[in-house]
């Protein structure tokens, strides 16, 4: 069963029992990147050269006939709209995912959708999982590349990158062999490295640095209110 690099993400994000997403992490952006990069992978979009020191590179649609997928078509439509910076995109590319991808991994049986109400008034869904088959595949992918070394493939490299960004790579690990600290040392050598394309290593710079502004940002404004 085929499945997004930002469906797979969201997995990992997902509590197993409560079927929430960590509050201190900006959801939207996040899944945004992995959207970025995807599209990126399959060429369907490409990341200009920075005209400046200060000036962010700009994301133009490449191929669009490559994204095939609903929501990588969608996707690419935003992305012709303008051409944009990754940090002023990823929230466009996000938004209203989270639901949307959830739904789609209920239709795959990963998870079961939960509505309830807030205090009797605000609607609040969560996703707790059924099926934790396909989450532990991707556990032990992110394993074998972060603990036994193993060269990590666009998908699981893409992942860990993500999750480095948002500093939840070593939680996505499946045995305690290495200290957290080494393995968070190693999640940002790999969003650092130069294992993939160019193509995709210039989406992974772009959101992985976009996702990290906009989690900053989070925190700042949760510790200002």
């Amino acid at each position: 069963m085929s499945t997004l690099i930002a469906e797979d993400l969201l997995l990992l994000l997902l509590d197993d029992d409560k079927g929430t997403t960590p509050a201190s992490v900006p959801v939207p952006t996040v899944l945004g990147g992995a959207i970025l990069m995807e599209l990126a992978l399959i060429e369907a979009i490409a990341i200009g050269s920075k005209p400046s020191k200060w000036t962010a590179a700009k994301v133009r649609v490449a191929r669009a006939e490559a994204a095939t997928d609903p929501v990588l078509s969608r996707a690419v439509g935003i992305v012709a709209e303008k051409e944009r910076p990754a940090q002023s995109l990823l929230g466009r590319l996000g938004k209203g995912l989270k639901d949307e991808l959830g739904t789609r991994l209920a239709k795959m049986s990963f998870v079961e959708r939960r509505s309830d109400r807030i205090l009797g008034a605000f609607p609040h869904t969560t996703w707790p999982a059924v099926n934790r088959s396909h989450k532990l595949d991707l556990r032990r992918d992110i394993t074998a590349v972060l603990v036994h070394g193993n060269p990590p493939d666009d998908r699981t490299g893409g992942l860990i990158a993500l999750l480095s960004s948002i500093n939840r790579a070593h939680m996505a690990v499946d045995t305690d062999e290495v200290p957290r600290r080494e393995l968070k040392k190693r999640a940002k050598a790999i969003a650092e490295g130069d294992w993939a394309a160019k193509a995709v290593a210039d989406a992974i710079a772009a959101a992985t640095a976009a996702i990290t502004a906009a989690t900053v940002a989070s925190v700042a404004a949760s510790s200002g209110s």
